[in-house]
């Protein structure tokens, strides 16, 4: 027969504090799946039976007068503005086999943060990477009000691309670099002041490196800080060596205080040769580079075709950017990125 008094009672508290906490975890994943469809399930009804699919501002005096009686006998959650959420939702949603799997990972406040979004291509960006990465609501806003999606590569590519990779990450569970590379990066989190050296900036990033590696993604693991390889008795230093999972493959962060210059491409260059003979595993793929620089020449790095070396150059920003300055900023970038690939579009088909 046990002695209970030989039963460690903190021991005990643990293991069942433990099953409480993951039942009441998975009601919670189930309460806000069941809501989610629920909600898609109420747009959907009332688009094909009240508004016969067209716009909600047509029934806008039958939406009045249902969210009122809802309200009454239901909570403030079915007032008239979730209703037009509602009926957004099931337009922006309308096949329900890829909402039901997409409401296992996102919740309810993720598609409000979501549904904001007008731009289809830039809202399935943030579906998908949200999905992926697992997003809390907090970071979805976050990335949202940091232009994300303007600030990624994808976002100057041509409009199948975009579509391409992000099934791609969808269906194998495979970024590309157009995913991955940003520019710029907002490193404000580092709190550095004016004036900074070189291992000023790697030190703040280590110190932050959780928030660091969320600023580059997720699946972003870190290898090693000044990584030494040695060529013909000679060593060199790698500012900082990371793994990325999803992309397979070695990631180099060079750090330069000052703006891009050409010699920066040929010591990436001799980085990525290194490791790319040494460090590579089977089924890893090619390293590649991104050198982080206060700032940059877009025709410098443009006529040095690095995109063929595997290296991107971005620029990082210290200080906070107001979510107004972004929109403008990038709206103009994407607008000028869209003209030259359909003038090289144009100049390919002349040919």
């Amino acid at each position: 027969m046990q002695n209970f008094n030989s039963i460690n009672i903190d021991n005990l508290y643990n293991r069942i504090a433990n099953l409480i906490e993951n039942a009441k975890k998975n009601v919670a994943i189930k309460v806000n799946n069941e809501i989610t469809l629920l909600y898609w399930s109420i747009g959907k009804d009332i688009t094909e039976n009240v508004l016969n699919n067209q716009k909600a501002k047509y029934g806008k005096s039958v939406i009045k007068k249902l969210s009122k009686r809802l309200v009454v006998e239901y909570g403030k959650g079915y007032g008239e503005r979730n209703i037009f959420r509602m009926l957004k939702f099931y337009d922006y949603f309308p096949n329900f086999e890829i909402l039901s799997t997409l409401s296992t990972k996102l919740s309810w406040s993720h598609f409000v943060e979501i549904l904001q979004i007008q731009d289809k291509l830039k809202r399935e960006f943030y579906v998908t990477m949200c999905a992926n990465e697992l997003w809390s609501v907090r970071t979805l806003r976050e990335r949202i009000d940091s232009a994300l999606f303007e600030r990624t590569i994808i976002s100057k590519k041509p409009e199948q691309t975009i579509i391409n990779d992000l099934q791609l990450l969808n269906r194998e569970s495979r970024m590309s670099t157009n995913l991955f590379f940003r520019d710029p990066y907002i490193l404000d989190f580092l709190d550095l002041k004016d004036t900074y050296s070189e291992k000023d900036l790697e030190n703040a990033i280590l110190s932050e490196l959780e928030r660091f590696i969320l600023e580059m993604g997720n699946d972003f693991a870190f290898i090693a800080r000044q990584k030494r390889i040695t060529i013909n008795g000679e060593d060199y230093y790698i500012d900082l060596l990371f793994y990325h999972r999803k992309m397979r493959r070695l990631v180099v962060i060079e750090l330069k205080l000052n703006k891009f210059i050409p010699e920066y491409k040929g010591q990436a260059e001799l980085y990525l040769k290194w490791l790319d003979k040494y460090e590579k595993i089977a089924g890893e793929e090619s390293p590649i580079a991104i050198i982080l620089c206060a700032s940059k020449n877009d025709m410098l790095t443009e006529l040095l075709e690095l995109d063929n070396s595997g290296i991107h150059v971005a620029q990082y920003l210290t200080k906070y950017v107001s979510k107004e300055i972004w929109n403008q900023k990038f709206i103009n970038i994407i607008e000028k990125a869209k003209i030259q690939l359909e003038q090289r579009k144009n100049d390919g088909d002349k040919k």
